[in-house]
């Protein structure tokens, strides 16, 4: 059973940086795209940002464009997911999932996996 780790989350001052890592375990083969995504209180969840399975592609939310970076380690199976010039706004629970799509250049559309989400607050 795919299960994935997510960490690194916290609290940050305006302005700050963190960095997520996703880390799936359970699986022995296969390629995984990766994304990320958020929930703040009283929203729903969007999607942050994406990686394909390749690690060719990525797309990120308008809003973080030039402010976060999502990457992969594929020695390590861990995506990262860069966050610079954080805003209070971008304070929510973060969440990784994974989708199996083969070896490809597209991100997922859909995702199977999820994994338990960490707290990102950003406040002075």
């Amino acid at each position: 059973q795919l299960q994935l780790v997510e960490s690194g989350g916290g609290l940050v001052q305006p302005g700050g940086s963190l960095r997520l890592s996703c880390a799936p375990s359970g699986f022995s083969s296969g390629y995984l795209s990766i994304g990320w995504f958020r929930q703040a209180p009283g929203k729903e969840r969007e999607g942050v940002s994406c990686i394909s399975s390749s690690g060719s592609s990525t797309n990120q939310l308008e809003s973080v464009k030039g402010r976060f970076t999502i990457s992969r380690d594929n020695a390590k199976k861990t995506v990262y997911l860069q966050m610079n010039s954080l805003k209070p706004e971008d304070t929510a629970v973060y969440y990784c999932a994974a989708a199996r799509t083969g070896y490809s250049s597209h991100c997922a559309t859909t995702y199977d996996y999820w994994g338990q989400g960490t707290q990102v607050t950003v406040s002075s």
